[in-house]
This record gives C-alpha cells, sequence and structure tokens, in this order.
C-alpha cells in the first residue's frame, strides 16, 4: 500500500548523488540543532512544570487555610446560639403548661437567631434551629420569622440522627448558589442529638478566596464534598468522572496526581473535611513553556535555515563535477546524436569527462552502424519470407474457390477471391516493416473469411477490438501467422467444434492482443521449451520457411525494446493463447 509513495519519495535520492549528498550535509548540519533546541525546550517545559506544580501546592495550601478560616468563622457564629441562655432556658422548660411562659422561651430563640441573622453578613441568607423532641423548626430570614411544626424530621437534618453526624454541608438542591452548613445540638450528659441549628449561607462569599488560584480560562476549580462530588464550582467545565472517582479514593490532606491531559491538586478544607480541588490543562503548562522558550526557537529556526543554506551549497560545488560526468556516461546507450560538450575543467574528472565523452561519440557511431546493418539483413529475410505464403494454405483455397464456382453464388466466390488478392497485396506490395494494427487486422480478416469459408461447418471465430489500439503500429505479419500456427497445431488434430478468439486491449500505456483457441494444447514440456526461446533476447529469427513465433517476438523487441515480446500459455487439452504486447503509442527504439 505505501510502496508506491516509499519509491516516490526515496527515487530521487537513488537516482542521483547529488541530491544524497545534500541530504547527508542537511542532516550533518541541522540534527545537532534540532537535537540542542528540542532538549533546552524540554529542560525548559520541565523546569516549568516543577515551578508550576509548587507554586500551585503552595497557593492550594494556604487558600485552604484561608477557606479553613472562613467556614471557622460560620461555626462560631453556630456556637454563639449553642451557648445562648436563652437555648439552655428553652430546653429545660419547654414542656411547662403555661402558653406565656412557652411564647415567651419561643419568642427569646427567635431573637437570638434574628440577632445571628442580622450579624453574619450579607452572605448568610437565612437561619434555622430544628429540635427534634419537641418537633419545633424555627426559621429567620430577611423577610420573616417562622416557628413550624414539621410533619417528619427535615431531609437536611435526618444526616445528624441517621448517620450520628455533627455536622453537614450540602448544597441547596433548589439553589445550587447557595449551600446549608448544619452543626448538630447535643445533650452534655451524654452527647444525645437533640437538633441541630442550621445556616443558608451563598456559595459567592468564597468566590474571591478560590479567584487566588485560577490560572487560566481552561482550568477548574472547586470544592467537592469527601464522597468526590461537586459542592461548588465557580466556573469552568465539569471534570469526567474517572478524575471525580480518583479524587473521592484519595485520603492524603494535600497533594496532586496527574492525568491524561490535566494535572490535578486537591487539599483538605480543615475543619470542615471538604476538598479544595484546582485542575490545570498540560496545554497550560505547554503554553507556558513555549512562550519562555519562543526566543530559543527562533534562534534555532534561523541556525537551521543558515545551517540548510549552507549545506546545500557546499553538496552541490561539491557534487556537480559528478553529476557532469554521470551525464556524459548516459550518452553511451543513447542513438540520438548531440553535440559534444566542451569541458572548461582542468583537473582529474575534467580530463576524465572529455575522454569519457569522446568515447561515447565513438561508441554511439558503432551501434548506429551495427544497428542499421542488422535492420537491413532482417528486412531482407522479411522480404524473401513475404514473398513465399503456404502452398498447402494456397492450394486448398483454389480448389475451395473452383468448388463455389459450381455450387455458390458468384458473389460469394469473389469474396473470396477478393480476400485471397487482399492477402498478396498486402505481403508483396507494403515496402514498411511496421504496419498499422488496422492493416494487420484486416489482413487477419481476409484470411480467417478464406478459414471460415472452408470449415464453416465446426469453426467459430469472434474478433473483439478496442478502437484505442487501431493506430498502434505492429510488425507486418505478425498475427496472421500465429492464427496458422493455431489451425496447424492446435485445430486440425482436434475433433469437434473448433474455437478461435482474437482479443485487443490497451493496458497502461501498451496494446495487448491475445490470440486463444480450444485445440488440443501443448505438452508441458515443450511449452516451457518454447518459453524459454522467446524470453531469450538472440531468440531464433526464422523457422524454416515459415514466419514463426521466434521472428514475431525478434522483430518486436528489435523495433520496441526488451519490454516487449510475445508469451504463450497452454492446458493440454484444453487449448492455446499466444499475447502479443507491444506499444499503444509509437515507440521505437532509437527514435
Amino acid at each position: 500500500m505505501f510502496a508506491p509513495w516509499i519509491r516516490r519519495f526515496t527515487g530521487p535520492f537513488r537516482r542521483s548523488i547529488r541530491n544524497r549528498l545534500m541530504l547527508t550535509m542537511i542532516m550533518l548540519a541541522v540534527a545537532p540543532i534540532v537535537a540542542i533546541t528540542g532538549l533546552a525546550a524540554e529542560n525548559n517545559r520541565r523546569s516549568m512544570e516543577e515551578e508550576v506544580i509548587s507554586t500551585t501546592l503552595s497557593n492550594m495550601k494556604w487558600t485552604g487555610i484561608h477557606l479553613g478560616s472562613q467556614f471557622a468563622q460560620l461555626n462560631n457564629l453556630i456556637y454563639t446560639v449553642l451557648i445562648s441562655p436563652h437555648l439552655s432556658d428553652y430546653l429545660a422548660n419547654a414542656e411547662e403548661p403555661g402558653l406565656s411562659s412557652q411564647f415567651t422561651y419561643q419568642r427569646n430563640i427567635i431573637d437570638t437567631l434574628t440577632n445571628l441573622f442580622y450579624s453574619a453578613g450579607n452572605h448568610v441568607i437565612g437561619v434555622e434551629l430544628y429540635l427534634k423532641e419537641y418537633n419545633k423548626l424555627f426559621t429567620v430570614d430577611a423577610s420573616s420569622s417562622d416557628i413550624a411544626s414539621p410533619p417528619s424530621v427535615p431531609a437536611a437534618y435526618k444526616p445528624l440522627f441517621e448517620q450520628n453526624r455533627d455536622f453537614t454541608i450540602t448544597t441547596d438542591a433548589g439553589d445550587t448558589s447557595r449551600f446549608q452548613l448544619i452543626r448538630s445540638i447535643n445533650r452534655f450528659e451524654n452527647q444525645e442529638k437533640l437538633g441541630g441549628i442550621s445556616l443558608q449561607i451563598r456559595w459567592g462569599m468564597l468566590d474571591q478566596t478560590l479567584n487566588l488560584l485560577r490560572r487560566g480560562s481552561d482550568d477548574m476549580v472547586f470544592i467537592a464534598g469527601a464522597d468526590g462530588k461537586i459542592l461548588y464550582q465557580p466556573s469552568g467545565m465539569t471534570p469526567s468522572a474517572a478524575t471525580l472517582s480518583r479524587i473521592a479514593g484519595i485520603g492524603e490532606a494535600q497533594g496532586y496526581f496527574r492525568g491524561e491531559d490535566e494535572y490535578v491538586f486537591y487539599s483538605t478544607i480543615d475543619p470542615v473535611g471538604l476538598k479544595l480541588v484546582t485542575i490545570l490543562p498540560t496545554s497550560f503548562i505547554n503554553e507556558s513553556a513555549m512562550k519562555t522558550m519562543k526566543f530559543g526557537l527562533i534562534i534555532g529556526a534561523i541556525s537551521v535555515s543558515v545551517a540548510i543554506l549552507l549545506a546545500v551549497l557546499l553538496a552541490w560545488r561539491l557534487a556537480t563535477p559528478i553529476v557532469n560526468l554521470a551525464r556524459s556516461i548516459q550518452g553511451f546507450g543513447m542513438m540520438k546524436q548531440r553535440e559534444q560538450r566542451a569541458n572548461i575543467r582542468v583537473d582529474e574528472i575534467g580530463l576524465l569527462e572529455m575522454k569519457l565523452d569522446q568515447m561515447s561519440h565513438r561508441i554511439r557511431e558503432h551501434i548506429k552502424n551495427e544497428y542499421m546493418i542488422t535492420l537491413e539483413k532482417k528486412s531482407a529475410e522479411l522480404k524473401a519470407l513475404q514473398a513465399q505464403i503456404n502452398p498447402h494454405f494456397l492450394q486448398n483455397t483454389l480448389q475451395m474457390i473452383g468448388s463455389m464456382l459450381f455450387k455458390n453464388s458468384p458473389s460469394e466466390s469473389y469474396g473470396v477471391l477478393r480476400s485471397l488478392s487482399d492477402m498478396f497485396r498486402y505481403i508483396i506490395r507494403e515496402p514498411d516493416d511496421l504496419a498499422p494494427l488496422r492493416a494487420e487486422l484486416k489482413h487477419l480478416s481476409d484470411y480467417m473469411q478464406i478459414q471460415q469459408q472452408r470449415f464453416a461447418a465446426r469453426l467459430s471465430y469472434s474478433l473483439e477490438v478496442d478502437e484505442a489500439a487501431l493506430s498502434s503500429l505492429i510488425p507486418k505479419l505478425s498475427l496472421q501467422p500465429i492464427v496458422e500456427n493455431a489451425f496447424f497445431h492446435g485445430l486440425e488434430p482436434k475433433e469437434g467444434a473448433w474455437e478461435l478468439k482474437v482479443q485487443v486491449t490497451c493496458r497502461d500505456g501498451d496494446t495487448v492482443i491475445c490470440i486463444s483457441d480450444n485445440g488440443i494444447g501443448i505438452e508441458a514440456v515443450r511449452l516451457a521449451e518454447l518459453q524459454r526461446s522467446l524470453s531469450r533476447e538472440d531468440g531464433a529469427w526464422t523457422s524454416g520457411e515459415r514466419i514463426g513465433l521466434g521472428n514475431v517476438a525478434g522483430r518486436i523487441r528489435m523495433h520496441f525494446g526488451s519490454g516487449y515480446g510475445v508469451g504463450v500459455t497452454s492446458r493440454q487439452g484444453q487449448g492455446t493463447a499466444v499475447s502479443l504486447t507491444i506499444p499503444q503509442e509509437r515507440k521505437e527504439m532509437g527514435a
């Protein structure tokens, strides 16, 4: 899957020593600078990480102490009620039968709670006192004061009795911007829970303190209960469930841990036991480090650019004479004539370049002469073969025409004569060795018209042609001899119906012609020998008095190169397929 991309990337370096030298020089110059810059950046990031962790832990400690003092002040407000003589009098005399006495004691409790409410500050928005034994709930806020007898223990006070707790802090379910701080009322003798005192407080009283921990817009600061649930978070995104679960399982007073993409700092708020949590994203530390090392990266980038420029210039000067020498050597295998270059170098490479250029001109002339001699020789042999035609085929055709004159209509007899005439004209009168595939297929159609007339009862012939391939050039008399071989060696020895199929397709810039039959096939040993013969560069040019497969393969290679030729596949008893591969466009060797 990735092989074409790898070859495309590495191709320029495999083919050019100049590119390899430039790449090597760039790597030698750039690698140390990149390594040093990277190490400096990493060391700077680690220093920034240590500084952020140390600073945040210190801030968490002092912020936790300050929050603890704020909760302690709220506790002290509650203690003023607990030590109030009015509460003691009410607990001692609440069951007196006199209504006036009960009213007095209750009025004293309301006055005590009212004094607490107005002295507590703007953040306290309500005060409650609940006594379970007497089923009384005293409530004081900015708009009213009230005494009620609830049907059951209010939900906020149940943890005092059911879990035997001395205080609780819960966020108001109806308004998350406030919370309740509840302290139990205990009997002095046996610490029996008699009820509780509750302060309804705005979380906003803690915002100024929590803002001391904010480091950016992406961090998270919140207060959580002992179970890890968030009680108050001024702003920011909600932490993940995995982070909250890990916070709930932490028992230490202060510390931090690193998550997947974040740093989580925590501290316990005394005396209420809540957890103060700050979450900083990893990107905060990386961005802070980048700001610090920005100057170093700029210097590193400038150094890398200068190193690349110097490496390219040096490699270019060192490799240019070698490249020129290689270009001189490339002319050895070329048939095109080119002017001899003037050499201005006087060193050893200049001497080699001059001598190799002179040698390439001499070798090129020799190759050209040999090529022309060989081409003339092969053309002469082909013309001699063109003058011949299979006597057996000609005799059978003439006998068939004579028989048709008596049995068939004149037009049918004339069609066969016309096909035979066109065959002779194509063989004898066309002077070039290469012909368009369209003309070669016409010659094959003339031959097959005669054969179909001879074997009409048992021969089935089909031709499939891609129109884009008709202009391809092919050596003359390449197809008809192969079809003739198919009749002689494959179909005539076979009993029953004969099938012959010719397919012409275009594939990856080449034209592929496949001639297949359902004849007797070729034995495995003979097939292997034939395939080896066709693959040899010096394969046989002629085969007896006929234009054989070796002749066709040799002429295709001579004109188009070793990448083209003839291939044979066969299965004994099932048939044979011969494929010819030629260029779709004109691409002769030396052109």
